[in-house]
């Protein structure tokens, strides 16, 4: 009689035997699917575009089916091969979940923070918290990143970014929001201006204003076309039709005569406010200030954090903005365990 290893060995030999997919194979299928080109997945990757090439081969084979369709020009991904990257995506965040619990057992604020915020509000915000938070949390490193509101939150998508600082309403599904602070908006008019002799803006002068705005992606643009009360993009003006890149450019044509345009009330502190020719007013207007949120995926495991660089933020506020208060943030960061802190 046979032994039990025998027949082990010869059923083996009836299939093809390949290594178990590990976690870099499914690292590398997720780069292409993103990429849709290999040379830039494998650079993302950090290896060599035939190694890389090489592992999905295998992984292919390994699954018996066709991830990529690969021609000369391009590389597509086919239909079974959309659903495995999607798995694959979740079975990658599920590896990162487990190591960044690893290291929050060990200590809860040590490690990277990787941050995004806007660009209206990333030069304004980020002076203000940077010292006290290196002086208090010096484990704490935070890696920052300036991008509009679309990439940020594609990149959260990704796990390219741990949070991010945005002032749009976003559709919350794996998403939490966590208001942190209402910034008004001022409004920056030149010397000259015929609102400079008005001692009270009104909606209606504001509905008749010469609007500077920012290029389209920007969120401050539609947020001052909607305290304007305007429904579509103003072309009134000597530069009605220009889209500037930065509010920083924006205040500078304002200074030189060329129109209004409405300023974030952080953005009121800076370098421009000195000698440009610009002249900024707070507005007393019910909804002129728009809302910053912290916003991350629920399934991101370290909430302290987090919750230090919210708390940071909050008392690094000036008095021109109104906080939240850090027990509703941390209820929103920690739900119903946050009563227990």
């Amino acid at each position: 009689m046979r032994g039990f290893n025998d027949a082990l060995l010869e059923n083996i030999g009836h299939r093809r035997y390949h290594p178990p997919m590990n976690l870099r194979d499914l690292k590398y299928i997720v780069a292409v699917g993103e990429a849709r080109h290999f040379g830039r997945a494998a650079e993302r990757c950090f290896v060599s575009q035939p190694t890389l090439s090489g592992q999905i081969k295998k992984l292919e084979e390994e699954l018996d089916v066709v991830i990529f369709e690969r021609t000369k020009r391009s590389v597509e991904v086919t239909p079974v091969g959309e659903a495995i990257i999607a798995h694959a995506r979740k079975l990658l965040e599920q590896a990162d979940a487990i190591e960044q619990l690893a290291s929050a057992y060990r200590d809860p604020l040590a490690g990277s923070l990787r941050v995004g915020a806007i660009p209206t509000l990333s030069p304004y915000l980020m002076p203000l918290i940077l010292v006290p938070l290196k002086k208090n949390y010096p484990q704490m490193k935070l890696v920052l990143s300036e991008e509009i509101t679309e990439t940020l939150l594609r990149r959260l998508g990704k796990h390219e970014i741990d949070v991010a600082l945005i002032a749009t309403p976003v559709e919350q599904g794996d998403l939490q929001v966590v208001p942190l602070f209402d910034e008004p908006f001022w409004i920056a008019h030149p010397h000259g201006h015929v609102l400079y002799n008005k001692d009270d803006i009104t909606s209606e002068d504001l509905r008749q204003l010469d609007l500077l705005l920012l290029a389209d992606g920007h969120c401050l643009a539609q947020q001052a076309m909607e305290v304007c009360g305007l429904s579509e993009r103003t072309g009134r003006g000597e530069m009605g039709d220009l889209r500037a890149a930065s509010l920083e450019t924006l205040l500078q044509l304002v200074g030189a005569g060329f129109g209004c345009t409405l300023v974030p009330a952080l953005a009121i502190r800076g370098s421009w406010m000195t000698g440009s020719g610009v002249i900024a007013r707070k507005l007393d207007l019910p909804d002129t200030f728009r809302r910053v949120s912290l916003v991350f995926r629920r399934s991101f495991p370290r909430r302290r954090p987090l919750e230090v660089f919210a708390e940071v933020i909050l008392r690094s506020l000036p008095n021109t903005v109104r906080p939240a208060s850090l027990m509703a943030v941390r209820e929103k960061l920690w739900g119903e365990a946050a009563l227990l802190r």
